[in-house]
């Protein structure tokens, strides 16, 4: 169902006011606060060390899937052999490593983030 009303203005447009939306300089600004370094380094500090550890997880899977055949081909009960394991044991990795940065994110991240959002939309 179409109407007439035109669309709200979209924040951070110019309006018959003039601009809404920080300017270039203020992002400047909060981009060299200590406030948005600590976000940073609270993001990098939770983020760097996973990556790492994540990525040298995958290579010793793929490395033992290629030179190490005799220990990936251990059955450890029925059908079920040791690279089946840490094949799956990849999947659930990622699974813990997006739910534990989902949690570090709303208690750690989010809060600094809302307190920058709100003091620029404040000095807008």
């Amino acid at each position: 169902m179409a109407t007439e009303a035109p669309p709200p203005p979209r924040k951070g447009t110019e309006t018959d006011t003039g601009p809404t939306g920080p300017t270039t300089e203020q992002f400047v600004e909060v981009q060299r606060s200590e406030e948005f370094g600590e976000l940073r380094r609270t993001y990098r500090s939770f983020a760097f060390p996973l990556t790492v550890a994540f990525i040298t997880w995958y290579l010793l899977y793929v490395l033992l899937s290629n030179y190490a055949g005799g220990f990936m081909g251990i059955r450890l009960f029925g059908n079920i052999n040791m690279a089946l394991v840490l094949g799956l044991g990849q999947f659930a990795t990622t699974f813990l490593i997006a739910w534990l940065y989902s949690r570090h994110a709303a208690l750690r991240l989010d809060p600094k983030g809302e307190a920058i959002k709100a003091r620029m939309e404040g000095d807008a």
